[in-house]
């Protein structure tokens, strides 16, 4: 007899293993990245091979970066008893939340082979975006 309620119960072991499936499967799907820091800002690359650089979209908004992109490439190729066709179509999207201290405004991206590189600046530390020092005034 199986027991239909509690923590031995048959059902929730089988579909266990479905439950999160979905999110795994969008992060394998999703193109390789790295994010780096240095002393001057901040570097992310993105590898996307067979992705035009004019079917991706970068934005930034509210201290977060977003690539967003989709893959189209075919492939055919015939010889005299053979044919070979290949297709991969799909959509991807990344997001990075930027640290404190980025200058979410000089944020500049470009591709070169299939490689998609973000830098985005530091602010100087004696002017940080959305503070300003109140003075005090004596009475």
């Amino acid at each position: 007899m199986v027991e239909k309620s509690g923590t031995g119960s048959l059902w929730p072991s089988i579909y266990e293993p479905f439950r999160t499936f979905g999110t795994r499967l969008a992060d394998m799907l999703a193109p390789a990245s790295d994010a780096s820091s240095g002393e001057d800002g901040y570097t992310i690359t993105m590898e996307l091979p067979g992705v035009a650089e004019e079917d991706v979209e970068v934005s930034v908004n509210a201290g977060v970066v977003s690539v967003k992109g989709e893959k189209k490439s075919e492939r055919e190729e015939k010889g005299d008893s053979w044919y070979f066709s290949e297709r991969q179509y799909g959509a991807f999207s990344r997001s990075f939340r930027l640290p404190a201290d980025a200058d979410e405004g000089k944020v500049d991206g470009h591709m070169k082979d299939g490689v998609l590189t973000i830098t985005v600046p530091r602010r100087p530390e004696n002017a940080p975006e959305g503070a300003r020092k109140v003075a005090i005034r004596k009475s």
